[in-house]
């Protein structure tokens, strides 16, 4: 019987052997992962997936590592000032800054001006106020840009049938059936999307609430059902013309 092969781990990334670095000098992953701008998962990655894995960090890693063990500035806030240097955002075809995208977490990011946000709220967040979709209303308000939603509720608590144009104009194709017997809707997504500024306003009455501000935008519009708890929102501001 041929004896058994035996899985070998993939090398350690170069990624991988700086955070240890830090790790030995007394960082915790997270810490890590706050240093380069990142979450805890992107930094696990480092040690799981090869050795090329992390490249895009490894210039500001070094930096980091080279500024600790010369006995520089330990500060969280110093060392992410530092590794910003290194750090290269991704783009899209287009030029722009590509999202990062986090779960149920702010998912813009602001370029020198700021052009588009997206961020999602489940329904933890959802029941404490979305308060982290709020800098994408207020930034989308400060520059006289729409934005626009999806909300994920109970089906039977919709008062319109989908895709009509009484509950969402034009937009027909973002209705998604789920087999929990929830529902997803989009508003703002077919036209020119939902003036920022006026949505400011909403949530400012809100006392900064952003669940309550949707729910009581759709309950006075008629599209759902009094008392009807909303599980999930994404939202998306922009620009007009972006």
């Amino acid at each position: 019987m041929p004896p058994r092969r035996r899985r070998t781990s993939p090398p350690p990334s170069e990624a991988a052997r700086l955070t240890n670095d830090l790790l030995a000098a007394g960082f915790a992953k997270s810490e890590v992962a706050k240093i380069i701008g990142r979450n805890s998962a992107i930094v696990s990655h480092f040690f799981t997936r090869g050795a090329g894995a992390g490249q895009a960090y490894v210039a500001a890693l070094q930096a980091v590592v080279q500024e600790v063990q010369a006995g520089g500035p330990r500060d969280l806030a110093s060392l992410k000032a530092l590794a910003d240097r290194y750090v290269q955002r991704r783009r899209t075809k287009s030029g722009r800054l590509a999202r990062v995208r986090q779960k149920d977490a702010l998912q813009h990011a602001v370029d020198d001006e700021w052009s588009s946000g997206f961020a999602r709220a489940g329904r933890t967040h959802i029941a404490s106020g979305a308060s982290r979709l709020k800098p994408v209303i207020d930034e989308a308000a400060a520059v006289g840009g729409v934005i626009a939603f999806t909300v994920r509720a109970s089906k039977g608590r919709f008062l319109i049938d989908s895709g009509r144009d009484e509950d969402s104009p034009r937009v027909r194709t973002h209705v998604v059936q789920r087999p929990d017997g929830t529902e997803e809707r989009s508003y703002g997504r077919g036209g020119a999307g939902m003036d920022a500024q006026e949505w400011h306003q909403r949530v400012t009455h809100a006392d900064g609430d952003v669940t309550a501000a949707i729910t009581n935008w759709m309950e006075e519009t008629g599209r759902i059902a009094e008392g009807t708890k909303i599980s999930h929102i994404e939202l998306r501001g922009w620009k007009p013309g972006d």
